[in-house]
């Protein structure tokens, strides 16, 4: 643990164990010298947990759990880690080899439990961990907290799994945790990490040269899905696109999760879901487009069909993760460094550096058509109060700079498509790497206490999956404001085609929505947590006026599945007569 706090790691959360011991009490005298200790008597939201600080820090937090199926509670933290790019420190006690496979309490295949997610694996000695010299012990360390934070350049952030041994005894006594005490703070955090003893394998190879380049001189489109680099990378980022914007006149089709809405000196298209929704596109719409995707894809299916029909070149560009990010199999070269490096390779600018005349039309197209629909809903979402006029309301309600963290499904996608167009800049957050509800509100809690603020947009099942996230009440020093959307079940189902009719064919609401008896309001009480009901969105500001004056809130919003479900499809059809893609 020393070795890991020298190297910079600020914060461990610790779960319940007897062979865990050595660690946990590693963790706690390290508290005098700057380590950030939480505890959490649930493995898989302590994971959650780490995973919230480490996307809001850029660094990674570690989980300390005992062996045997505490281990397996990591899974679902460690796969959201592997597709998001999040540095996850994962630290697992164990049985030493000689009690493994003989029918010895609690000893399990642990070490390859999460094998399958995370980026590099580290043990140490078989016979346990007091068998290592120090050197090993601050070198497998080393190891441990370079792997989990990539190397900028291909090989991104992600979960790392330390599995160490303990040989009895467990527990030392009061002499030696004295002695342990003072060797523990003989040496400042921040001092030079020694050399690691082991390096994860090499990142792939990264696209560059011709196959990389687009012509700033001819048209196209910059699509930026959601942002999965580190905080400290976010500013060259920005820079760099406004950079290109100005180079090349391409109007931004800006997720709701890229953070890049309502930045000052860039041009950005929001509505793009309903500007698309028409399924049939124009001769021009589907010419030889070039097309810079930045990161993941947006969530729009009709964002993701109009690139398919573009003939154009593609390149992606993602920050610090090579890996493979296109379904669509349409990109003609990836670029894993980072869009800052991107453009530093892209060819020198012509005499004039300023935008083609066609490109210029194509963008004013685009705004022509961002207008169209944001009248639109501007008018049919007057007096509404349900999800998409929600998302409109809260989105233009939130100061600027105050974080939010958006559920998966509902909520992330109704804020793409129906946030309000003169929303104020602010950090968006959401788990988008494999799109689970799973740690909903431990994640959230997490991130609250990295940034020191939050707001965090649920459903109500996802809210539930993840109960025991009101827990960190007590220990929080963040805000955190949740707004809880109680449409009775998963509303993501009704936007599905999955009802039949008739409806006694099928029992949609048992089988798919799956409604649960529980009021969000009581429990969060129980847990000490003060929440109120909102009385429709009229009442929405001062509702929040009073949550953000709680150190942790629920604010719970009633509403109608179904009704919401024939909402959106009649604003999709509305935009579809009425605006014609650029």
């Amino acid at each position: 643990m020393r070795a890991l706090r020298l190297g910079g790691l600020a914060h461990a959360v610790l779960c319940p164990g007897s062979r865990s011991a050595p660690l946990a009490v590693a963790a706690a005298l390290l508290e005098r010298g700057g380590l950030r200790l939480h505890t959490a008597i649930d493995e898989r939201s302590a994971a959650f947990f780490a995973l919230g600080l480490g996307r809001g820090s850029g660094q990674p937090a570690a989980v300390i759990t005992t062996s045997g199926t505490a281990v397996a509670n990591l899974l679902p933290a460690a796969v959201e880690a592997d597709f998001g790019c999040l540095p996850l420190l994962l630290l697992t006690a164990d049985r030493p080899a000689q009690l493994k496979g003989c029918g010895a309490n609690q000893s399990v295949n642990q070490e390859a439990f999460l094998a399958c997610s995370c980026r590099w694996l580290g043990s140490g000695a078989p016979e346990g961990l007091a068998a290592m010299a120090p050197k090993e012990l601050e070198s497998l360390a080393s190891a441990a907290l370079a792997a989990a934070q990539g190397d900028g350049a291909g090989r991104g952030a992600g979960p790392i799994h330390l599995n160490l041994p303990f040989a009895e005894p467990l527990h030392a006594s009061g002499g030696e945790l004295t002695h342990l005490a003072a060797s523990l703070s003989s040496q400042p955090a921040g001092a030079a990490p020694p050399a690691p003893l082991g390096n994860p394998p090499a990142p792939p190879r990264l696209a560059t040269g011709e196959a990389a380049t687009l012509d700033p001189d001819r048209p196209g489109v910059v699509v930026a899905g959601p942002w999965r680099g580190s905080p400290a990378a976010w500013p060259a980022h920005v820079q760099a696109l406004r950079d290109w914007q100005r180079r090349s006149g391409w109007p931004v089709l800006a997720d709701g999760l890229s953070s890049l809405r309502g930045l000052p000196g860039l041009d950005t298209v929001k509505a793009y879901d309903l500007i698309l929704a028409k399924e049939t596109f124009s001769a021009a719409a589907i010419g030889g487009l070039q097309v810079l995707r930045l990161g993941p894809l947006p969530a729009s299916r009709r964002l993701q069909r109009w690139l398919a029909a573009q003939s154009g070149p593609q390149v992606l560009v993602s920050e610090g993760d090579g890996r493979p990010l296109d379904p669509l199999r349409l990109v003609r070269a990836q670029c894993g460094a980072g869009l800052a490096a991107w453009l530093a390779g892209q060819p020198q600018p012509t005499a004039t550096g300023k935008p083609a005349w066609e490109s210029l039309t194509l963008a004013d197209r685009w705004r022509q058509a961002e207008a169209a629909v944001q009248a639109l809903l501007e008018q049919e979402l007057e007096g509404e109060d349900g999800e998409p006029a929600l998302a409109r309301r809260l989105s233009g309600l939130l100061p600027a700079g105050l974080p939010v963290l958006l559920a998966n499904s509902s909520p992330v996608r109704d804020w793409e498509s129906f946030g309000h167009p003169g929303a104020p800049p602010r950090p968006m957050h959401g788990f988008r790497g494999a799109s689970g509800i799973d740690g909903t509100l431990s994640s959230a809690c997490g991130l609250a206490e990295a940034l020191g603020d939050l707001v965090l947009v649920s459903g109500d099942l996802a809210l539930l999956h993840d109960a025991n996230g009101w827990l960190w009440r007590s220990q929080l020093r963040g805000r955190l404001t949740v707004v809880l959307i109680d449409n009775g079940g998963g509303g993501i189902f009704e936007q599905l085609p999955i009802r039949t009719e008739p409806a006694e064919a099928m029992d949609f609401e048992r089988l798919f929505a799956m409604p649960q008896p529980v009021d969000p309001l009581a429990l969060a009480a129980v847990h000490g947590v003060p929440g109120r009901r909102v009385e429709g969105l009229a009442t929405l500001e001062s509702d929040l006026a009073w949550a953000r004056q709680q150190p942790m809130a629920l604010l719970v919003i009633s509403t109608d599945r179904r009704r919401d479900a024939a909402l959106r499809l009649r604003l999709r059809t509305m935009a579809a007569a009425q605006v014609t893609p650029p």
